[in-house]
């Protein structure tokens, strides 16, 4: 079987997947969400952290419990690595400096999980999964529950209320992510992912030496590593490692688990707001990206330019034979198009265009499918601005699901596209002025421009893939990266919430002769134009300066 005709099977394969589970998934979290009971094991966590779950919240205190629970998870998790020299199981690693402790405990705390070390000679048990594996489950919770929020908002009429957090995100985590988990761990681990809590030990003789692994739960971290497009590895290697990601089948697998819960939300979006065209038409916006990456990236990667690539059948630098170039190009799209970063291969390896591709997908804003919620609660704000460029065009207000877009909402949506790009482009740009961060950089020229570039993009996105080649276990990255993350996760959840506020408050404005049909075929169309307009036209000179200056070079 040829190379090309095996990506192509796997990608059919992984659609047929996501078809089948689509509708099942996205309304079993439909009745999640939308349920007045709670299971007792719910009741017992609202009475440990002091919670009223009947009580419904306007944004400012939902955003107040996002924020509060947020900043409790970054000094815990920040305390957790700084005591890590006297936990137990700690392998007998030291503590981890300060800086690289806050820059990891804002990033798993993101859903970004950067990483600028190397896990399994830094982390221990302790850290690995009463620290970085609960921060799995709950930032991917937390950014569930933003959407639903603003789903509500769509949704209500005149109250305002956009639900409660706490019920939101303990719903999430227990009758979502943890079942969906436990299922996604047994399958890694039948596939031959490890899960257990051995030492160090050595695993061979080479030329050099011994070569030395330690254990470790890591089906179960890999399994909402993916699932909650969270995307820290266990290992250095990440998904490349075959104890993270052992076979062809895991490594599609997991490229599902990326993508079943994004995908499946717009399901849950089209029930909870009353129409299931309209969750369609989202799905089919996303799908369109989703797609058209994928067949750019696997058409840069199999473009054959030499001898070298030719005999290899493909551009088969820094991937998995295991895996080749189709598997691994699929996975790059589905990784840089949500916030996973994961990675199954190099992407500073990938042809100066299918680094382009990638670093282009972070910057659509992740939302095809996106991240696990702020993929589903991104493509909304997309819509709102594509009927307000509709609106433009036939001079009428625009509305969207019976909601009028008005000055205020406009605003909103207007600073939530722009936050992103300003952090990229302005940190980007401070790193190669000042004399000592571009240091760093591994590569001279257009690929070294790309590394940093790609770095804070990844950030801002809330990623966390890195481009390789740049070292950025330093101070300034340390510290910089973990501004852009804190920032680029929630900025934007504030003017997402209040947006929400904002339509829930709204009196519903009944549909006429000249409303647009958003649950048609043509919105969906208009909706994937006005996302590569909007936010990728904004990054193009930065790009031209990266790889896309490489790639024709």
């Amino acid at each position: 079987m040829g190379s090309v005709l095996a990506g192509v099977l796997q990608l059919l394969a992984l659609v047929g997947a996501l078809a089948l589970v689509h509708a099942p998934a996205g309304g079993y979290m439909a009745k999640v969400y939308s349920s007045r009971r709670h299971l007792r094991v719910e009741r017992w966590i609202y009475r440990a952290v002091g919670a009223d779950p009947d009580t419904e919240m306007r944004w400012p205190a939902y955003l107040r419990g996002v924020l509060a629970f947020s900043v409790a998870g970054v000094l815990f998790l920040y305390l957790l690595q700084r005591l890590q020299g006297v936990l137990p199981g700690s392998l007998g690693f030291s503590s981890v400096n300060p800086a690289q402790s806050f820059n990891t405990a804002v990033s798993f705390v993101t859903n970004t999980n950067w990483q600028s070390y190397y896990g399994e000679q830094t982390m221990g048990h302790v850290v690995q999964t009463a620290g970085l594996a609960v921060q799995n489950f709950v930032s991917a919770a937390v950014g569930m529950a933003v959407a639903v929020a603003l789903v509500r908002g769509f949704a209500r009429s005149r109250s305002g209320e956009l639900g409660n957090f706490w019920a939101d995100l303990v719903r999430g985590t227990l009758r979502v992510l943890v079942p969906a988990a436990v299922l996604g761990a047994l399958v890694l681990v039948a596939c031959g992912a490890i899960q257990n809590f051995s030492g160090i030990h050595e695993v061979g003789q080479f030329s050099g030496g011994t070569q030395q692994w330690n254990g470790g739960a890591v089906a179960s971290q890999e399994a909402i590593k993916e699932l909650g497009t969270n995307g820290g590895g266990y290992f250095n290697a990440n998904s490349a490692h075959p104890l993270e990601n052992p076979t062809p089948f895991s490594n599609l697998f997991e490229i599902f688990l990326i993508l079943v819960i994004p995908f499946s939300l717009t399901r849950t979006f089209g029930l909870m707001a009353g129409s299931v065209r309209q969750g369609y038409a989202i799905l089919a916006a996303m799908a369109a990206i989703w797609l058209g990456f994928t067949a750019l990236m696997t058409a840069a990667e199999f473009s054959h330019h030499g001898p070298a690539l030719q005999a290899a059948g493909g551009a088969m630098e820094g991937k998995e034979v295991r895996f080749g170039v189709g598997g691994s190009a699929l996975f790059a799209v589905s990784t840089t198009l949500t916030s996973t970063g994961a990675v199954d291969s190099f992407h500073s390896s990938y042809t100066g265009l299918g680094g382009g591709v990638a670093m282009l997908g972070m910057m659509l804003g992740e939302i095809a499918p996106g991240g696990t919620g702020s993929g589903l609660y991104g493509m909304l704000i997309m819509a709102v601005i594509a009927v307000f460029l509709a609106g433009l065009m036939v001079g009428r207000t625009p509305e969207y699901l019976g909601k009028k877009i008005g000055a205020r909402e406009m605003k909103l949506a207007a600073c939530y596209i722009l936050v992103t790009p300003a952090l990229v482009l302005v940190f980007t740009a401070a790193s190669l002025a000042l004399p000592t961060p571009p240091h760093s950089m591994l590569n001279p020229g257009a690929h070294g421009f790309s590394e940093v570039l790609y770095a804070f993009t990844s950030a801002a996105n809330n990623n966390g893939s890195a481009f390789a080649g740049l070292n950025a276990n330093t101070d300034w990255f340390n510290t910089t990266t973990g501004l852009a993350m804190l920032l680029g996760r929630f900025l934007p959840m504030v003017f997402v919430l209040a947006l929400a506020g904002s339509l829930a408050a709204q009196r519903p404005v009944p549909e006429s002769a000249g409303t647009l049909r958003t649950g048609q075929p043509l919105f969906a169309g208009l909706l994937v134009g006005a996302i590569l307009i909007v936010t990728g036209l904004t990054y193009f000179p930065a790009l031209a300066l990266g790889p896309l200056a490489e790639g024709l070079s």
